[in-house]
């Protein structure tokens, strides 16, 4: 029996969740609230630091049996050390933006001191000699990182899961997957576990898990949020890094605070000229043109989910813009993605390919062991294809401001997998959770997704909102006019029944 978290829904301020043993545990309402509010009530001292971070520590732990969200933390005597120092900053009226606000960083992403696993046992002992640019740009505005967040094993499926830390499930259903590869940021946050996280996009990494646990997901254009420092150059430059939060504001303050040119990364944007937060709060343009895709002319999808994304689609034409329905699509890139992707992984793996593939994922070996597969004319081949989908983008988005389609073509598959092979009777390719998202990391668009409704299974159903290059901030105006028309914040999966209960 799954529980949401509704406006006026917290008796005192609280609701319960399960805590993997049948219990209820109480939830406190600072870890309902949006960032934008928790920042608001830290800053007029109507909360305090250490008490949030006290909450967070709790509901970790209060959590982890069946969510499996948060895999490592930092020392809680370092941990309450830096909410005392916040709280020395607020009182003075020298907090920060983020001041005092703890997060998770998934599992890809360094932080200073702490053990970058990538979910990967031979990964185990691996402590990050500094912060990512991001995590520092967090921390300089005051954040907390507590620990990492699961993530299967080098970001490679859309089910997180690994050999180091299991399975993480969803706070939706707890037999179900939350998605990947930011499985476990995205669980934590629809589960009101943290309140800020980290995420990362080469594939649909971010939008495929903020789909599936009805959170805000943004994968801006290439480049926005600077990645790095890095051991070795992103050939295929098909990854990035982007918010996934709970709502368009939230989104919009953390580009604020994370975006911006790094001399670690070379594909990174110059300084944005607006902030994002001030952006947002604006009304979307008048009369925008919009093309809407059910299928992008190759995927199949869910009954359910198509007639939610067509119903969205309507909610933009009752704001006065311009829908058209489009037929086609680009070309379907997933196996060029899926092996270009195979062979940067596996030249950068040899050695632990070599040494340990006893210790790591099957399938994900399995795939690295195919990467001699790529010849110089399969290269050349792969680069004239990603052409062909940039010719399309830039037709497409000489016609039109927006293009939206479905996020992700079905509901969440089981915890542990795997994905389903056919929808309607119509086969599907193992990459077929990412039909929707992968042309879109290519291609170097900015693509959010946010909540459209529930499924017939009572699942969240995500409408994906692509805007053309570099243009993030017409796609969170955008995805914020339809926030507005259709809320879905504060309404969270905040109690489950155990599995063991």
């Amino acid at each position: 029996m799954l529980a949401l978290l509704r406006p006026g829904g917290l008796p005192n301020g609280l609701g319960h969740a399960g805590d993997g043993r049948g219990n209820t545990v109480a939830l406190d309402e600072l870890l309902g609230l949006s960032l934008i509010d928790l920042t608001r009530r830290l800053e007029h001292r109507e909360a305090s630091p250490v008490e949030l971070m006290r909450t967070v520590l709790s509901r970790i732990e209060d959590t982890h049996a069946d969510l499996n969200a948060v895999v490592s933390r930092r020392p809680e005597k370092e941990l309450y050390a830096e909410a005392e120092e916040s709280e020395r900053r607020l009182a003075e009226g020298a907090g920060r933006p983020l001041e005092g606000i703890p997060f998770g960083v998934k599992d890809l992403e360094d932080v200073k001191g702490m053990v970058t696993s990538f979910g990967s046992v031979p990964f185990a002992k691996n402590v990050a000699a500094q912060d990512s640019t991001q995590v520092a740009r967090l921390r300089a505005a005051g954040a907390i990182p507590v620990g990492k967040t699961n993530t299967p094993e080098f970001g490679f499926t859309a089910i997180t899961k690994n050999p180091l830390f299991g399975a993480t499930r969803s706070p939706w259903d707890l037999g179900r997957s939350p998605g990947g590869s930011s499985g476990g940021s995205a669980a934590a946050l629809a589960g009101c576990v943290l309140p800020l996280v980290t995420a990362s996009d080469g594939g649909g990494s971010i939008r495929i898990p903020a789909s599936f646990t009805g959170a805000f997901g943004l994968k801006p254009s290439h480049g926005r949020v600077p990645r790095g420092p890095a051991e070795a150059w992103d050939y295929p430059a098909m990854s990035v890094y982007g918010p996934l939060t709970k709502t368009v504001e939230d989104a919009a303050l953390f580009l604020d605070l994370v975006a911006g040119p790094s001399p670690c990364d070379p594909f990174s944007l110059p300084e944005p000229e607006l902030s994002f937060l001030d952006s947002v709060r604006k009304p979307l343009p008048d009369k925008l043109r919009i093309a809407y895709s059910p299928d992008l002319g190759y995927a199949a999808v869910q009954d359910d989910i198509a007639a939610a994304v067509e119903a969205a689609a309507v909610v933009f034409a009752k704001l006065g813009h311009e829908i058209e329905t489009i037929a086609g699509g680009p070309p379907d890139l997933s196996r060029l993605w899926g092996s270009v992707g195979r062979f940067h992984q596996a030249g950068l793996l040899q050695e632990v390919i070599r040494d340990r593939p006893q210790d790591m994922t099957h399938s994900y070996v399995r795939g690295l062991q195919r990467a001699g597969e790529m010849t110089p004319e399969a290269w050349g081949q792969a680069a004239r294809e990603r052409s062909l989908l940039n010719n399309w983008c830039a037709e497409l988005f000489g016609r039109y401001h927006l293009l939206i389609t479905p996020t992700v073509p079905y509901d969440p598959p089981p915890a542990r997998g795997p994905f389903p092979s056919e929808i309607g009777g119509k086969s599907l390719p193992p990459v077929g959770v990412a039909a929707f998202t992968i042309p879109f990391n290519l291609s170097w668009h900015p693509a959010a997704t946010v909540r459209a409704g529930l499924s017939a299974a009572g699942l969240p159903i995500g409408l994906q909102i692509v805007g053309r290059r570099h243009d993030d901030a017409l796609v969170l105006q955008a995805a914020r006019a339809f926030e507005q028309e259709r809320p879905w914040h504060p309404q969270w999966p905040v109690a489950w029944k155990s599995l063991e209960g």
